[in-house]
């Protein structure tokens, strides 16, 4: 072999498992309640009481208000495929529209669901999509543990501790970790001897999608499936038991713990299957089997978790919480479009590359497979309810950016909402719905006091007699043209710019003209 093919094959067997990204979930007023250090580092930057980056206004939720909502429409299966909105959902994707699969549920309108799909029962590799089924798998063993028993299932959750081994070899991917008493958060691959909480190990997985958070969680699943309501044991005990064990017989203990819960919660187990560890070592050590999901199903698991069908009510909303996006958002889940949305989202890729003449082989751009999955759960404007819907996306277009691809098809099916589910008039003189947006974010005062100014200063405007059309808190031309002449016939710098001083102004001048009611003593 030469030298040239030698370094194409490492290069194609390091690039075959994918490449996930870092993307927080979670609340970010959490950490009270499942020990997740990140989040606390997050919310103390929110709140200006740390250096940082701050979060967008979509990943503000409190735990208050990630709730599931369908818990009314229990009964609610997918739709029939609306042949329209599926035409359209083809014409988005395009002249390869056959090398994706892909389901939409459109739950904005609950009165009248809609259902598109496009090859919805076509197998692909989930990737690290598949991680979802291990989170699955491990509130299910819980609830088998402790079905009436929620306090039990969190202390669980919070306080037994996991510590990398071999299964977590190996994996390249950055996790976060908190030190309360120097308020810093370092990031690194986890390593064998790190030690967290089974919810801080499940964060891991789920947010900055660590494979070897991945593996320790499925291995951890054996030790509950096994241990039962003894677990945690020690660590001498529960390391004799994997040293002792036959790896077939580990193999079968993995595989029943990790399927089972797909049937007996109601879905497909021929189209949606975990069948392996995350880890090379992870797969050395217990063998497992093929993984695979289908739009369709992907489509149903998430119509279930908001249904609270998925073991039950709670572990739904753990679930979904774990989804939400409060970090980075990455691939479908990082369009501009979705920034002021609540996102929950799972995202995975596999790609690898073949010697083609011209071609030169570039991440998530692969000429062999080209693998790209996102699941996602969309709440627009977050808080709010204009927009409602779940989409499921497996694609294999090859040497084109996956991941910039799905960026812009979360742009075009957004879009293509918006405009199916128009904003409802506003009645003269009422403050649109974006007026309250923000109420109960975490650390978004400030940012919610300057677009309330908007609303406000347009709403003295009208009570002045200027005509502005809506109250929507967007300043336009209409709105700077009427502020300007406000000023001038105050005798103002007519600039057209919003202030706090100039809404004081605008407030006195109609009260004294008897047009507004002053305003309550404090």
């Amino acid at each position: 072999m030469n030298r040239f093919r030698r370094s194409f094959v490492a290069w194609l067997t390091l690039i075959a498992a994918g490449w996930p990204l870092l993307a927080g979930a979670y609340p970010l007023d959490g950490y009270e309640k499942t020990g997740i250090g990140r989040l606390e580092a997050q919310r103390l930057i929110q709140i200006g009481e740390m250096p940082g980056k701050k979060r967008p206004s979509g990943e503000l939720l409190p735990l208050e208000m990630v709730n599931l909502r369908l818990l009314e429409h229990r009964e609610m299966e997918l739709p029939t495929p609306d042949p329209k909105l599926t035409a359209r959902l083809k014409k988005l994707l395009g002249p390869e529209a056959d090398r994706y699969g892909m389901a939409l549920l459109d739950l904005s309108d609950l009165e009248n669901p809609r259902y598109a799909e496009l090859n919805g029962h076509q197998h692909q590799n989930p990737g690290s999509v598949g991680k979802i089924l291990v989170a699955l798998a491990i509130f299910q063993a819980l609830a088998d543990i402790y079905p009436d028993d929620i306090a039990a299932r969190e202390n669980i959750l919070r306080t037994s501790m996991i510590t990398a081994d071999i299964f977590s070899v190996s994996d390249h991917h950055s996790v976060p970790f908190w030190n309360p008493e120097t308020r810093s958060v370092s990031k690194r691959p986890i390593q064998q001897g790190d030690t967290a909480s089974l919810w801080t190990y499940l964060d891991w997985m789920m947010s900055p999608s660590s494979n070897s958070a991945a593996a320790m969680n499925e291995k951890t699943l054996i030790s509950i499936t096994h241990f039962g309501k003894r677990y945690p044991v020690s660590p001498e005990e529960e390391q004799k038991f994997f040293d002792e064990t036959p790896k077939k017989q580990l193999s079968e203990i993995f595989l029943e713990a990790i399927q089972d819960p797909i049937s007996r919660n109601g879905m497909n187990i021929e189209e949606l299957r975990q069948g392996s560890f995350f880890t090379h070592q992870g797969k050395k050590q217990i063998p497992g089997t093929s993984s695979y999901a289908t739009p369709r199903e992907l489509a149903n698991f998430m119509l279930k978790l908001e249904q609270g069908k998925l073991v039950d009510e709670w572990s739904s909303l753990e679930i979904k919480r774990l989804l939400y996006i409060t970090e980075r958002r990455i691939r479908y889940g990082s369009s501009g479009a979705l920034w002021p949305s609540a996102v929950y989202f799972k995202s995975g890729s596999l790609y690898s590359c073949a010697p083609e003449e011209g071609f030169v082989c570039k991440k998530y751009h692969g000429n062999k497979r080209n693998y790209m999955n996102s699941v996602a759960i969309i709440e627009t404007p977050a808080g709010q309810d204009r927009l409602f819907y779940a989409v499921a996306v497996l694609s294999n277009v090859l040497r084109k950016n996956s991941a910039q691809d799905h960026r812009d098809l979360a742009r075009a099916v957004h879009s293509m909402l918006l405009n199916d589910h128009p904003q409802k008039p506003i009645p003269p003189g009422e403050r649109a719905p974006e007026a309250s947006y923000g109420v109960g974010f975490i650390g978004y005062e400030e940012e919610r006091r300057e677009n309330l100014l908007k609303f406000e200063i347009q709403e003295a405007l009208v009570a002045l007699g200027y005509e502005i059309g809506e109250i929507d808190g967007i300043i336009g031309s209409g709105t700077r043209g009427a502020i300007r002449s406000f000023q001038k016939a105050q005798g103002d710098p007519a600039n057209g710019q919003p202030s706090d001083a100039l809404l004081e102004k605008m407030r006195k001048v109609a009260e004294s003209r008897g047009l507004s009611r002053p305003a309550p003593e404090p």
